[in-house]
């Protein structure tokens, strides 16, 4: 991937303290070897733009024009246009939580939502809580305001809510600020809460008075096992993200956040300082994107093409990669968690992964502290099943090696067989 360039920097020391803590986003800076056209792209969550009818896009950003005209090209308010929170209230009444437009803000994306969060709620050394791993767009929005991000380890079933208890109980009465979970197929680990853990855990919010946040991009993208409701869907006071990237395009920016009404307030009041308003040309192209089935259809289509990569992954896996590595079966949304033996780093395999003309994302960058380092995430959601079958069997083969030298050390007693997994790697 070639050497970093040192870049001389003559205003070092005029920057504010907390820029020294944020990180550059593991994702996005595997953009350029991911672009390259001999490179299958196993790291980036990208939706599959490809197959949203251009026309109808077209279509929906000519009837922005005709009816929306002027308004669609100034400001507007700071909350979004009324029309399309009409919409989301619709999208969200269908998961069975009953809003009104005046409960809903419309954000650049979901990831704007986090940074309003993050603004409103953390000083420094403010603890979050926060699933591990978890989304790296996250650890990257809430590092700006240096809090002190505590991860609870998971298992298949989602977030250990009892050791979520533990922590709570050890934190005592000033607590957290707030608790981050992604409850559906989460962001890197594909595994999604079971209704007994999310009652628990807005039980436990409610007995130490904590806000969750919600942050629900893939519920949508479900390929098997029945519906489940939202956390928001049982508590009101749950914080809650959502986000057109994932069933229009990421493209347009735009999602949306409902919250209760004084930390709606506040939050409003912090994206007036940051944006004043949101594009109103993008929010009235996806309000007329989103009118009639035809989103409906386009989704479904979507749905069916990623499961079927989900699919080829999990069967690729299966195929070409030991028994001494393990991997989540997600039951939708865009990722699975690979786990190699603990004394091995997939950041180090990254480069010669790129040589063989495949990316992922190593697991570490996905906790705050460098844990997950024997982890990898792998997107399913872009590539054809031909390409991730293609893919995951180059991945095995830059694997190999390593692993028959940590055979090779277990053998000879280096390495204890039962090599212990770090603490907060879902394996």
């Amino acid at each position: 991937m070639g050497s970093a360039r040192v870049i001389f920097d003559r205003w070092d020391g005029r920057y504010a303290a907390r820029m020294a803590g944020v990180r550059s986003s593991a994702v996005r800076d595997l953009f350029a070897a991911a672009s390259r056209p001999d490179v299958i792209s196993l790291s980036g969550g990208m939706p599959d733009v490809r197959r949203v009818p251009h026309e109808a896009v077209t279509r929906a950003t000519r009837d922005a024009m005709r009816h929306d005209g002027p308004s669609a090209l100034q400001y507007g308010g700071s909350e979004g246009r009324y029309a399309l929170r009409e919409t989301i209230v619709g999208l969200m009444g269908e998961s069975g939580v009953r809003l009104g437009p005046d409960d809903i803000i419309v954000t650049a994306g979901a990831q704007q939502g986090l940074d309003l969060l993050a603004r409103v709620f953390l000083d420094p050394g403010d603890v979050v809580i926060a699933e591990g791993p978890t989304y790296v767009g996250a650890l990257q929005a809430f590092s700006v305001y240096q809090p002190d991000i505590h991860c609870i380890p998971m298992d298949e079933d989602g977030m250990r809510v009892d050791l979520l208890e533990e922590e709570l109980r050890r934190l005592g009465p000033k607590g957290a600020k707030f608790i981050y979970t992604i409850p559906n197929f989460q962001n890197p680990a594909g595994v999604t809460l079971v209704p007994e853990r999310r009652r628990r855990l807005l039980e436990l919010a409610r007995e130490y008075d904590i806000p969750v946040v919600e942050d629900d991009p893939y519920g949508r993208l479900r390929y098997e096992g029945g519906h489940i409701l939202p956390l928001r869907a049982l508590d009101p006071d749950v914080i809650y993200l959502g986000t057109f990237s994932k069933i229009l395009a990421p493209g347009l920016r735009l999602g949306w956040m409902s919250a209760p009404k004084p930390i709606l307030a506040r939050v409003l009041l912090a994206k007036q300082a940051a944006d004043l308003c949101g594009s109103a040309f993008s929010q009235s192209v996806a309000e007329h994107y989103m009118t009639g089935t035809g989103w409906r259809r386009v989704l479904a289509d979507l749905t069916a093409t990623y499961g079927a990569r989900r699919d080829a992954m999990l069967a690729a896996l299966g195929e070409f990669f030991p028994d001494d590595v393990t991997w989540t079966h997600p039951e939708g949304g865009f990722f699975v968690w690979v786990t190699l033996p603990a004394h091995l780093d997939t950041k180090a395999l990254l480069a010669e992964a790129v040589e063989h003309g495949v990316t992922f994302v190593p697991g570490s960058d996905f906790f705050p502290d460098g844990r997950g380092a024997n982890c990898m995430r792998l997107a399913f959601c872009y590539e054809s099943p031909e390409q991730i079958t293609e893919g995951v069997r180059r991945l095995a083969e830059v694997c190999e090696d390593k692993l028959e030298l940590y055979r090779a050390f277990v053998a000879a007693g280096a390495v204890p067989a039962a090599a212990r997994v770090e603490e907060g790697v879902l394996r």
